[in-house]
């Protein structure tokens, strides 16, 4: 076999509540305007028809606790407050039984977002990957067993920057469900074990600046915090 021309940045595993494992992150798939209040504040509508998505590099992903600079080329970084759910079973055309047996887990997770390249984007019909697909751009926090934590119900999901509550909400505001969202998603993606699904995130996003310290979090489940320096 030929020799590859230069080694990659390995991909961050993430951690497992409790345990000494680690999660191996496959690909990342976002779901967007998953909360009503949400969608009402970005300016649009819900499509109560079907769920849509955009997905995040797994190069670019970081830890919980981490300090990262301030991204470049952008004057209006958002911070976006998420559970994610991991999946450790192949999905195709999958049914709601099949689907929740394929979720191994539950963690917090933060979608940082260049909101003016993703709106300036948004209003030439274009592609959103400026403003979501950076570096440093998806925070995960330990993930939890889901024999562990359960399911998503009315859990509440908050952010605060400083010391200062963003966002503060419960996981019942979730229009799709998880189950909804991976049936759906896994009749146009083989689903497969290591994927990721951030499943969107309540009201309340805004402008972080270098110097802000933000923690997100889920009851029940382990916090995910992210400096900016």
């Amino acid at each position: 076999m030929s020799k590859v021309l230069f080694d990659l940045p390995p991909v961050p595993a993430i951690p497992v509540e409790g345990r000494d494992e680690s999660w191996p992150i496959g690909r990342i798939f976002c779901v967007g305007r998953n909360y009503a209040a949400h969608a009402a504040e970005m300016g649009v509508e819900v499509d109560r028809e079907q769920p849509f998505y955009f997905t995040k590099s797994a190069c670019h992903a970081v830890l919980s606790g981490a300090e990262v600079p301030y991204p470049q080329g952008t004057e209006n970084f958002h911070h976006e407050m998420e559970l994610v759910v991991a999946i450790s079973a192949p999905l195709q055309d999958a049914t709601v039984a099949q689907a929740r047996a394929a979720i191994w887990g539950y963690g917090c997770a933060l979608d940082m977002t260049r909101r003016d390249l993703q709106l300036r984007e948004r209003q030439k019909q274009r592609p959103w990957s400026l403003g979501k697909d950076l570096e440093n751009g998806s925070v995960f926090a330990p993930l939890r067993a889901a024999e562990e934590w359960g399911a998503p119900g009315d859990q509440r999901i908050w952010l605060r920057v400083n010391d200062e509550i963003r966002q503060d909400a419960s996981l019942a505001e979730l229009i799709w469900s998880v189950e909804d969202i991976l049936c759906h998603l896994s009749l146009y993606y083989h689903l497969r074990p290591g994927d990721l699904v951030m499943t969107g995130t309540p009201a309340g996003v805004g402008p972080v600046v270098a110097g802000d310290d933000i923690e997100g979090g889920i009851d029940g489940l382990m916090p995910v915090r992210l400096a900016l320096r």
